[in-house]
């Protein structure tokens, strides 16, 4: 890792004031930039999403949404919530007032699901920008490994994730109506059984925002890289905008943020019964040395500086890869590749990446 660190904070007004960019709108904070907890929100949308003139901002201040209440069902039986005080760029929580656990279903397998009838466009699978994390969380670093966004209690760090997942894709597709499930395993889903990420996806198939095909089954998702992806994603997993993620800003060059949270194995398993990593079950930011969740690479990244970091495998996986530093809240985005985690290392970003995970929808 680079030895200095360039801090660079930036006022959450900021973001709210650099409106919605069209194609080629910038992304991410500049490069060489790291961050640690407790900042403010900074960073816009990436490029525009088609149909809907511009990604981003969501005019709508506390947009009303549903919690999803069946489990791996697209529309859910709980009722819907009413985000409060949703600024322009941040939503009302998506299903904060839906039942912790679907009819019919378990704690690990509910969540945040928008209302009304599923949209047909053909957008099912992200990447969690780093623009969107940071506005969504209001927090210029993210939300690190604490991903429980407003839920207590048993299994909150999924029904979280998977409610962070639903708010972001609003952004971009306003009312897509889609059951969304962050790409997350945990050693105990709230009803004291471990939960794989691969399980809580549907059945597939799965497109980006673009309405190119990601894969086509839950067996194509479990490889290195997801089988039968289209050419142009399948080594560089796109965000929620459909824009490649180790280029969010068209216009600069491409940056080192491989590193996306999954706590899985190489088949989207839960990785260790350890819950260090899984950043006890996605419900800590603590910034210490203890944590170490387990992500997969966005982009393929083999060797470089240093080799591979803790936990290695294969640097190619988009599930798992490697060891991260740490489960606070922070980033290290460089144009360069400073090669893996290191050692007294605290944040998920520590060895290049800002805290993104993947988000599936349960209907295509």
């Amino acid at each position: 890792m680079q030895n200095a660190y360039k801090f660079a904070i930036f006022p959450l007004g900021l973001l709210f004031s650099l409106g919605t960019p069209g194609c080629g709108g910038s992304s991410d904070l500049p490069s060489g930039n790291t961050g640690v907890a407790g900042s403010s929100a900074a960073g816009a949308s990436a490029a525009g999403a088609p149909g809907t003139g511009s990604a981003g901002a969501n005019s709508a201040a506390g947009s009303t949404n549903a919690a999803a209440g069946s489990s791996g069902a697209a529309t859910g039986t709980a009722g819907a919530s009413t985000g409060t005080g949703g600024s322009p760029d941040t939503t009302g929580a998506a299903g904060s007032g839906g039942a912790p656990v679907g009819a019919g279903g378990s704690v690990g397998s509910a969540g945040a699901a928008g209302a009304g009838t599923p949209s047909t466009v053909k957008f099912s699978f992200f990447v969690t920008s780093m623009a969107a994390l940071q506005a969504v969380s209001g927090n210029q670093n993210g939300f690190g490994g604490d991903l429980r966004f407003g839920e207590t209690g048993a299994g909150s760090g999924l029904r979280g994730a998977d409610k962070i997942c639903s708010t972001i894709a609003e952004r971009s597709m306003k009312g897509n109506a889609k059951a969304w499930r962050a790409f997350l395993s945990v050693t105990d889903g709230g009803d004291g059984k471990p939960v794989n990420a691969i399980d809580r996806v549907g059945a597939g198939p799965w497109y980006d925002r673009l309405g190119r095909l990601v894969a086509n089954t839950k067996a194509d998702l479990a490889n290195t890289r997801p089988v039968g992806a289209d050419a142009a994603i399948a080594k560089d997993l796109p965000n929620e905008d459909g824009v490649t993620n180790h280029q969010p800003d068209p216009t600069q060059p491409v940056v080192d943020n491989h590193d996306t949270l999954t706590g899985s194995d190489a088949t989207g398993k839960l990785y260790n019964t350890d819950q260090k990593f899984t950043c006890k079950d996605w419900t800590t930011n603590e910034a210490t040395t203890w944590g170490s969740p387990r992500v997969g690479h966005s982009w393929p990244r083999s060797g470089g500086p240093g080799g591979m970091g803790g936990g290695m495998s294969s640097g190619d996986s988009w599930i798992s890869a490697l060891d991260e530093s740490g489960c606070g809240a922070g980033y290290h985005i460089t144009t360069n590749d400073d090669g893996p985690p290191s050692q007294s290392g605290t944040t998920v970003g520590d060895g290049g990446g800002y805290g993104g995970f993947y988000c599936f929808a349960l209907t295509p």
